[in-house]
């Protein structure tokens, strides 16, 4: 009979295979950046809150604080490189007072999770007392992970339109959530169980909001392509005009003063 470890433990390779494809759903996302050489209307915060919730649970997967949790780290950890990857390129692709505030944000959260690390593992001596402090933050910034994009959500709610959030993303988050909740329960881990339920109920939020704003988000994109177009072919015949007329009057001022 197949022990309850070694079915937690497929579940947790399976999570660590969904939550790798959640980190890099953003892909196409910064592929557009990249190619716009802009980051538009995207916003910074949901891979900001992702870095920091990364940092969290690699560091309440470390030997020291929570042992045998080695499938928490290598999932994490990976994560911490990708999302330090989109920071970066939307740093480069941004200005002013964005980039300024990504760069505090970014500065702030290496800064808390040291001194979190340090004080964890000076002052608290058993790891039932690291695992429950820095369990509790992996709870409050899972959660944070999970429903940063609720700010987005309010736009599209505001704008009537799902552009600026990826479909890809949400599935993502909603398979991800999934799996590492069945992998918290199979032998209960309440700090783990409580973020990732949440990120089910928040993915599902989002997906509910896509299906009710996909249809007007066609016609807000169909209306703007048919105002870009228009406004190329108006700047044609304006660009026309003025030329004809200036050289039929040339030529006929030319004709002028010849006779």
């Amino acid at each position: 009979m197949v022990s309850a470890e070694t079915i937690r433990t497929v579940v947790g390779i399976i999570g660590n295979g969904t939550a790798l494809v959640l980190f890099l759903s953003p892909v196409p996302t910064f592929w557009r950046i990249w190619k716009k050489g802009t980051v538009e209307q995207y916003s910074p915060i949901p891979y900001v809150a992702t870095l920091l919730n990364c940092l969290m649970w690699v560091l309440y997967g470390l030997p020291l604080v929570h042992p045998h949790s080695m499938l928490v780290i290598t999932i994490n950890g990976t994560g911490t490189v990708i999302e330090l990857t989109y920071i970066t390129l939307f740093l480069i692709f941004s200005a002013g007072a964005t980039r300024r505030k990504v760069l505090l944000l970014l500065a702030g959260e290496v800064a808390f999770v040291g001194a979190v690390a340090a004080l964890v593992l000076t002052l608290a001596h058993t790891h039932e007392r690291r695992s429950m402090v820095v369990g509790i933050l992996c709870v409050l910034f899972g959660t944070g992970m999970y429903a940063a994009p609720l700010s987005v959500m309010k736009m599209v709610i505001q704008t009537k339109s799902v552009e600026y959030m990826p479909l890809f993303l949400s599935l993502a988050s909603l398979v991800n959530g999934i799996c590492w909740t069945a992998y918290a329960l199979i032998k209960f881990d309440l700090y783990i169980t409580i973020p990732n339920g949440l990120g089910v109920m928040f993915a599902v939020a989002q997906l509910i909001l896509y299906a009710i704003y996909y249809k007007s988000t066609q016609q807000i994109m169909e209306a703007r392509k048919r105002k870009a177009d228009q406004i190329a072919m108006t700047g044609v015949v304006v660009d026309g005009k003025p030329a004809t007329t200036t050289t039929t009057n040339g030529a006929a001022a030319a004709a002028h003063n010849g006779h």
